[in-house]
Parts: C-alpha cells; sequence; structure tokens
C-alpha cells in the first residue's frame, strides 16, 4: 500500500473523530441552554414585586448568612471537650477523710466532698431552697430557659448593673463540671452548648444531684452534705429550713456568704432566700417567719489538734494506693491510717520542749521525728517547730547528711562478709586520697573490738572496714536494710555524708528492730467509702514483706547498738527498763545532729538542726537527740510491757529497772529446793524475747509470807542503803552517832536475815 492511501485513512479518522467530539459539546450545551430557559419560565410564574420581593430577600439573605454565622459560631463555640472518658470526673479533686488508728476523724485533705447521699434523702427544702435561688423553672426548660435570659437582661436593664443571672442550673453545672470561672462571652456561649449537651445525656434528677454535690460552698466544702457537716455539724438529712435557706444562698458567692467568716452578711443572704421561696411558692408565709425566728447555728471551726504532717505524708500515700489499685473511679474516700494521736502529740511537745529550752542558747531552731512501728506502721510525724509557720516536712522531705547514724549500715556489712562484735580493728590514722578523716576527740584507740569501735563511734575504724571489704557491698547493705535515698560510693560514705531524710534512715533502722525482715513505711490501713465499702486493707492488699538480713547477723548488730546505749555516745538516751539499741550521729561543724534507736515496740528517729544549713553550738546526737528521744520514748513505752530484741535478751536487770521506777522491788522467783546454783536464766534468747517482768499487783504486795517478808526487807534496805546514807551526811554532827548506831543495828539485822535464807535455799 502506498505511503498516500496511508496518509488519506488517517485524515479520515481524524476528521471523524473531530466530528463526534465538536457533536457531543454542542449538544451538551444547547441542552443545558435549554434547560435554563425552561426553569426560567417556569419561575416567571412564581415571579414577586414591590414589597413583597423586599421581605423576602431579605429573608433568603438572613438565612444565607445565619447558616453562615452558625457554622462561625459553632466553631468559636466548641469547647475543648471530646466528650469521651470519665467525663463527669475529668477536673475532680479526691476528698480524703482521715482516721487514727482508733477510728477516730483526725482530719481531711483534698477538698471536703461526700456525694454518698441519695437525691430521695436530701430534704425538699433544701432542693426548694436551691431551685428558688438559682433556677425555679429548672424542670420547665431544656438546659437555657430563654424566658428567664430575656427577664434578666430587662432587670439588668433597669438597674443599670448585674442584679439577675441568666444561667440555669444546668448551664452553672457545666460551668463546674468543665470550665474555668473566667467571665467572657465565649464561656458563656461553651455553658448553653454543653448544658444542652448536659440536657440530652442526664435526667433532671441526675442533674440535680450533681449539682448539689459538686457545687462550692465555701469553707474547702464541695456539695450540700459536706457544707452542711462543716457549718452546722451535722448530715444534710437533718437540716431544717432556716439553715437550708443559708446553703442555697452560698451559691452565688461562696467566700462572701460563708458564715463562719461573715456571719451578718449570710444572715442577710438567707433572708433573701427565703423571701424568694415565698415569691415562688415553695413555702409558706407562716413558714418564713418561722425560719427567721429560728436562726441557723454556726458550730466553731476551732476544732482539734490536727497531725497535719502525718496527714500530708497520709495523703501522698493514699493518692498512690488509689492510683496504683486501680481506684480512680472513686474520689471521696474514708482513710484509717496507722496514727496514734496522743503519741503525735508526745512527739510534737518533746521537740517543742527541747527546742524552748536549748534553743537560742544551742543556736538550733529547728527538729523533727519519725517513730514507726518495727514492721512501719508510722504511728508519729513531726515535720518541724510549727505546721502553721511552716508546712515544709523535715521528717519526709528534707535531706541531710546523716553523720555517724549511717555507720551502722557499715558494720552491717562487716558482719556479713565473716567479721563479729568481738573482731579485733585498729584505729589509726587512715587516708584515701587527700582525705584523711579523724575523730571526735582527735585521738587514736589503736586495737579495740568492732563492737568497741560502733559503740564510741570511731571515725577512722569504718573506713578501714570499707577498704577492707569493699564500698559496693556497703551500698548493698543499706539496700538491703530498706535505704530509698541515693547514695553515692564516694570515699566518705562510711562516715554518712550521702543526705538522706530521716524517715529514711529510722526506715533501715526498723529492719534491724524487726529481726531482719524489711520494714517499709506505711500510714494506710483501710480505705472505704463512705457508705462503708471496702476498698483496700493493708493486710489483705500490700505484698508480704520479705526476711532481707540473716537474723544471725542482725542479732550480732543489734547486740554492738545496744552498747552504745549502754556505754557509748548514745547514755543520754537509755530507758533502762527495757531492751533498747540506737546510734548518735553528728556531722561536720554541727550543722545536723540525730539519734535513732529503737524498742521492740518502736523505731524513733529525731534530728536537729537549721533550715539554712548553719552551724549550732555543738550539738551532738547524743545530746538534744537522745535527749528528745528519751523524753519521748518515755512516754510511749508508758504501757508497754518489757519485751526483747533479737540479740538483747530481756533479763532480770531490766525488771528492776522497771520495778524501781515504780517504786516496786522485784522478787526473784523462787527455784525448786532441788535446783542447785542459786538464781540464774534459763531462757534460750527467742525465749527471753517474749519473758515478762511485771511489778505485783496491789494484792500481791499485801501478802507478805515469812521468806517474802525477809526477802523485801533485806531488798529494801540494800537499795536505801545509798539514800539513808546520804541523808546521815546532811544531818548535825549531834545525831551521826545516833544514826549510825541505828545502821549498825539494821546491818545485824541483815546479816541475820541472810543467814535464814541462806538456810532455806540451801546456798
Amino acid at each position: 500500500m502506498s505511503d498516500k492511501n496511508v496518509t488519506g485513512k488517517i485524515y479520515s479518522i481524524f476528521m471523524g473523530l473531530d466530528s463526534i467530539i465538536s457533536t457531543v459539546v454542542f449538544e451538551f450545551f444547547d441542552a443545558v441552554r435549554r434547560g435554563w430557559m425552561a426553569y426560567a419560565s417556569w419561575l416567571e410564574r412564581f415571579r414577586i414585586r414591590g414589597l413583597k420581593r423586599i421581605v423576602v430577600d431579605l429573608l433568603d439573605d438572613f438565612a444565607t448568612f445565619g447558616t453562615v454565622f452558625a457554622f462561625g459560631l459553632l466553631l468559636y463555640a466548641l469547647p475543648p471537650f471530646s466528650g469521651e472518658g470519665d467525663i463527669w470526673n475529668q477536673r475532680r479533686e479526691y476528698a480524703v477523710t482521715f482516721l487514727d488508728v482508733n477510728g477516730e476523724m483526725i482530719g481531711r485533705r483534698g477538698i471536703r466532698q461526700d456525694d454518698a447521699i441519695p437525691l430521695k434523702e436530701i430534704p425538699q427544702v433544701v432542693i426548694k431552697a436551691a431551685l428558688a435561688t438559682e433556677d425555679a423553672r429548672f424542670y420547665q426548660h431544656f438546659g437555657v430557659d430563654l424566658q428567664g435570659t430575656m427577664r434578666a437582661i430587662l432587670a439588668n436593664a433597669r438597674a443599670q448593673g448585674v442584679v439577675q443571672g441568666g444561667s440555669t442550673l444546668t448551664q452553672q453545672l457545666a460551668k463546674n463540671l468543665f470550665l474555668s470561672p473566667e467571665r467572657s462571652i465565649r464561656r458563656k456561649v461553651h455553658e448553653a452548648f454543653l448544658a444542652l449537651w448536659i440536657e440530652a445525656r442526664l435526667t433532671k434528677n441526675e442533674i440535680l444531684k450533681l449539682y448539689l454535690d459538686r457545687s462550692y460552698m465555701g469553707g474547702g466544702a464541695y456539695g450540700v452534705e459536706a457544707a452542711a457537716q462543716f457549718y452546722f455539724g451535722k448530715s444534710i438529712r437533718d437540716v431544717n429550713l432556716s439553715e437550708a435557706a443559708m446553703l442555697a444562698g452560698l451559691f452565688k458567692a461562696p467566700s462572701k456568704y460563708a458564715p463562719h467568716a461573715n456571719p451578718e452578711a449570710a444572715r442577710a443572704r438567707q433572708n433573701l432566700v427565703l423571701n424568694r421561696m415565698l415569691d415562688v411558692g415553695f413555702i409558706s408565709q407562716g413558714e418564713l417567719i418561722e425560719a427567721r425566728r429560728n436562726p441557723p447555728k454556726v458550730i466553731s471551726q476551732k476544732d482539734f489538734q490536727s497531725p497535719d504532717y502525718f496527714l500530708d505524708w497520709a495523703y501522698g500515700e493514699a493518692r498512690e494506693i488509689v492510683e496504683g489499685q486501680g481506684l480512680s473511679a472513686d474520689y471521696v474516700l474514708e482513710v484509717k491510717t496507722t496514727v496514734d494521736l496522743k503519741l503525735q502529740q508526745q512527739a510534737q511537745q518533746a521537740i517543742n520542749d527541747m527546742l524552748d529550752q536549748y534553743g537560742k542558747v544551742k543556736r538550733v531552731s529547728q527538729a523533727a521525728l519519725v517513730s514507726m512501728q518495727p514492721d512501719g506502721a508510722l504511728k508519729a510525724i513531726v515535720g518541724g517547730r510549727d505546721y502553721e509557720a511552716s508546712q515544709f516536712n523535715r521528717a519526709t522531705d528534707a535531706l541531710r547528711q546523716p553523720g555517724s547514724s549511717f555507720k551502722p549500715f557499715v558494720y552491717l556489712a562487716a558482719l556479713e562478709n565473716g567479721y563479729t562484735p568481738r573482731s579485733i580493728v585498729y584505729d589509726k590514722p587512715v587516708r584515701i586520697g587527700n582525705w584523711s578523716p579523724k575523730n571526735y576527740s582527735h585521738r587514736y584507740r589503736g586495737r579495740t573490738t568492732l563492737t568497741n569501735a560502733l559503740a564510741h563511734s570511731y571515725n577512722t575504724v569504718p573506713v578501714h572496714l570499707m577498704k577492707a571489704i569493699g564500698r559496693d557491698k556497703i551500698v548493698k547493705a543499706a539496700r538491703q536494710a530498706g535505704l530509698q535515698s541515693p547514695i553515692k560510693p564516694i570515699p566518705s560514705m562510711p562516715l554518712g555524708t550521702n543526705e538522706v531524710t530521716v524517715i529514711d534512715i529510722t526506715t533501715g533502722y526498723a529492719t534491724f528492730a524487726n529481726g531482719g525482715v524489711l520494714a517499709t513505711p506505711y500510714t494506710v490501713l483501710e480505705i472505704r467509702r463512705p457508705n462503708g465499702d471496702l476498698l483496700y486493707s493493708h493486710e489483705r492488699n500490700a505484698p508480704k514483706a520479705k526476711q532481707a538480713i540473716k537474723p544471725e547477723v542482725v542479732a550480732d548488730l543489734n547486740y554492738m547498738l545496744n552498747q552504745v546505749v549502754v556505754a557509748g555516745t548514745g547514755r543520754r538516751s537509755k530507758l533502762g527498763f527495757t531492751p533498747q539499741a540506737g546510734k548518735t550521729g553528728t556531722t561536720q561543724a554541727y550543722r545536723d545532729a540525730w539519734f535513732i534507736g529503737f524498742t521492740a515496740d518502736f523505731v524513733t528517729g529525731v534530728w536537729f538542726g537549721n533550715d539554712n544549713y548553719s552551724e549550732m553550738n555543738r550539738v551532738t546526737g547524743g545530746s538534744l537527740p537522745a535527749m528528745t528521744w528519751k523524753a519521748y520514748m518515755l512516754k510511749a513505752e508508758e504501757n508497754k510491757v518489757a519485751r526483747g530484741l533479737l540479740g538483747i535478751p530481756l533479763d532480770g536487770s531490766y525488771a528492776r529497772v522497771a520495778n524501781r521506777k515504780q517504786g516496786i522491788m522485784e522478787i526473784p522467783a523462787i527455784p525448786s529446793t532441788g535446783s542447785s546454783g542459786g538464781f540464774r536464766p534459763s531462757q534460750s534468747n527467742n525465749e527471753a524475747r517474749t519473758s515478762i517482768f511485771m511489778a505485783p499487783q496491789k494484792s500481791q504486795r499485801r501478802s507478805r509470807g515469812p521468806v517474802v517478808s525477809v526477802l523485801k526487807e533485806m531488798f529494801s534496805l540494800f537499795d536505801n542503803k545509798t539514800t539513808r546514807t546520804a541523808k546521815r551526811y546532811k544531818r548535825p554532827r549531834q545525831r551521826a552517832t545516833r544514826n549510825w548506831s541505828s545502821t549498825r543495828t539494821r546491818r545485824k539485822k541483815t546479816r541475820r536475815n541472810a543467814r535464814r535464807v541462806k538456810s532455806i535455799f540451801n546456798f
């Protein structure tokens, strides 16, 4: 086929396609033109002219621009609120009521709130007072009351000021739950939209219940139940008309009309509420007069002394438990704690008495104390001299150097690595780099035992021990005992240069008192809802404690710490009537002074110092802290029965001290006639821990058999010998001969009684 024929065929194809496209385009536009002409012809039948056209055009433009405005308003008014999740508690705070170990209320934290009262149990006078003053048409509108809004606008215009509010009760609830209290047009728009949203999802009674439970009522109280308890000391179930009117008056301005702060303003507002209730027909004239004749009795807010330092710590622990146990849906809680209010007050008094007596002369302004049971149950926390003056809790939040009170953890590491209390160590100079620690006395003892080194708090010995066993083992031992504070393995670590809190190092000592079972500080025993439902129990939900340190190691360490009290730096803390152990601590330049000690019942840590780290006037751990510890522990142990500690058995010496303290001489148990060797302890170490040495009862003391009489007479004479001799030397010389003669007579009588006892017991 020639090139000419090919070119002709291609040309004809393109021409055909061009014809088709041109025809389609023409037909399309022609159809559109004819359709528009037909539509225009149809509209001609509806064409209007004159005034009607003006009205229609205005309505048309209004609809067009109104639609655009509505979309813009929707974008402007859309609140930052997704509507997902726990929407009703998004901005809610916890309301926690605390009880002591005996179940008595001791204080609150968070907000005051109680939402456990059903709406049907709230008196009608309360509901009517709230509706009359806030939203009388609550059950008639759909969330936004147009009629009420217009009435408020007219009233405000006539008064040339704001005398009425246009917000409905639902709008106020929307503001309380989701919005900030700012005054702006945008917030009012948000309020209206959210009110519609709430009305679409909740019933009227559910909205009213939320409003009565969540509204701020002044004095830190949220909701009518908390307000009734706070102002009148009664449940909302029991309030009368007069009290209900005063509560309803708080919705508008709780701080302004709070009856405990502004009683006259609260009374005036109450009268306005009563008048409003009369106007809307909720009460009669007689009821109004009766309510005015019987005004509410507002209780005094000067209640008991609250253990504030303890409650601050307990509130934080309660929140951690609530979040950790998945109880975050509950916001109103009742927490039973471990605190003993009597011990808490005694601890605060011991601190304040010591600061009052020695504060100026010793240049010390602050102190802190933590007392717990060996398992970690906190009984008292004193975070400073005065909570009102300073809320900073020095017992739980202040990081201070523990000084020599850290040394027991060094000796613990030594005991775990082959040393014993009788191991020979050397108190001699030591140097690590440019650092060369010295003893407090600037002298060295030389050869000594491990026990003696701890008792007298030699500084060089723990450094030598660190070089022998390694720093990591000391850190490990401290962690085993329960210390949580950061511990850097620096050369001066054995002398307590790492910072700790009082509660942290006291917890470490509690592990020693607990026989090596790890102690964890805790304050929360139970968490319940206001209706009594148990949500958490420490006994049931807390993890079981583990044996962190071998009992035999703890026994050795406790024995060594006991020698600190008996013959070492902690002698001023000695109780005498019960086994105890402890350690003093003093930091460089006397900036911190510590004493941490324990008995079988309590572990108590005491710190003295200044907030600005200024040095005290030679205050050591063996002075004010040990004295404070003893003053507190004498009260704490007042009604306790002496018990032994692991490594410190209970023997007769403690009973004799206890009985002398009570003015009673202990009579040793009479062995059987077949026994030999006289009086000797027969208890094992474990038995000694639970031995009980009690003074005889009055009835027992009155019954005096021949043996008892002899022994009492003999021992009483020996006990009072020093006192009588001292009195003899204070008397005039002319009476000395007669007294000496009398003393000789008594001695002869004593020897005669001793021979009688010997014949009875075959000594």
